[in-house]
């Protein structure tokens, strides 16, 4: 069993994940870099799967490097760029390294990235790569041929409880859910009010389902102008955009609002954790855990 599933589902401690950063050469020291600055304080850490529709190192090359620094990933797999027998094949890649924590996405679409010529593949979409990987812990692939030893997969997917139309969110959480997710990691929402509306329903429908919401650290108002205008799914109030730039310390400020929407978060019913980005890549990001009431690991 993972230590991210025996805590998720055997202890009431908070969970903290976070996103290894893209690896695009470096090689392994890069890796053994980022691992370093975040194994003091996560419990298990993104092994991500072409981000945003950029290339970048293979998700199960990252998460294989991930493991062998002593950090337990999770590690994503896009139906963007993948159809149903390279998804299995991912799967059962991470299977044969001893990983477990998988993350299925549907993936954002290729006009999304920097090469939006790239064909979309959508074989699949989220949800049913998601019951391809329980079929597979039953011991089969897709088409019934036999898996034997069964893969032992902890199955997580991703949700934005901030965008319309947000009863729906809630619905997808169950059909996920009964797809085979046993954990959410929620995409950032910068409105406090529709997370707890989600967050609220989805433990009144699903309560064995765990949530684990993101926050993102950013050095000023220049990343939220960015996430809001440039990632999609992300929208970041007038409001909370006017009290960062207005601020006599944007940077101080911004840190602030960030730890209120992780504190107010952690309130939240269902609510298991937190999931950790780290875009400034200075110190805060340990004053950050620590003001969370989080030791670091020795």
């Amino acid at each position: 069993m993972s230590a991210l599933r025996e805590k998720l589902e055997n202890t009431s401690d908070v969970v903290f994940t976070a996103e290894l950063s893209s690896v695009d050469g470096g090689g392994m020291a890069s890796v053994e870099k980022n691992v370093a600055r975040l194994a003091p304080w996560f419990d298990a850490v993104n092994a991500t799967d072409n981000p945003a529709a950029h290339a970048h190192t293979s998700n199960t090359a990252t998460a294989i490097a991930i493991k062998m620094h002593g950090l337990e990933p999770i590690m994503q797999i896009v139906c963007r760029d993948k159809n149903r027998l390279a998804i299995q094949s991912d799967m059962m890649g991470a299977a044969l390294h001893g990983i477990t924590n998988i993350s299925l996405l549907t993936g954002d679409d290729v006009t999304a990235g920097d090469e939006p010529e790239a064909r979309r593949v959508f074989d699949i979409d989220s949800a049913q790569a998601i019951n391809i990987a329980r079929i597979m812990t039953t011991g089969a692939y897709l088409s019934g041929r036999k898996i034997d030893p069964a893969p032992d997969f902890y199955i997580g997917a991703v949700e934005n409880a901030a965008a319309p139309p947000f009863d729906y969110r809630i619905q997808r959480a169950l059909k996920k859910y009964r797809a085979g997710a046993k954990f959410l990691q929620l995409q950032i929402c910068y409105h406090p009010d529709r997370l707890e509306v989600f967050c609220k329903g989805v433990a009144k429908v699903i309560p064995d389902l765990k949530l684990i919401p993101t926050v993102v650290l950013v050095k000023g108002a220049r990343g939220l102008n960015f996430m809001n205008d440039k990632i999609h799914g992300i929208d970041v109030p007038a409001s909370t955009l006017a009290r960062v730039q207005n601020a006599s310390d944007p940077s101080v400020e911004v840190y602030k609002l960030t730890l209120e929407l992780a504190q107010h978060a952690l309130t939240l019913p269902g609510v298991r954790g937190l999931h950790v980005t780290d875009f400034r890549h200075d110190d805060s990001l340990n004053t950050f855990m620590t003001d969370l009431g989080k030791r670091p690991k020795k």
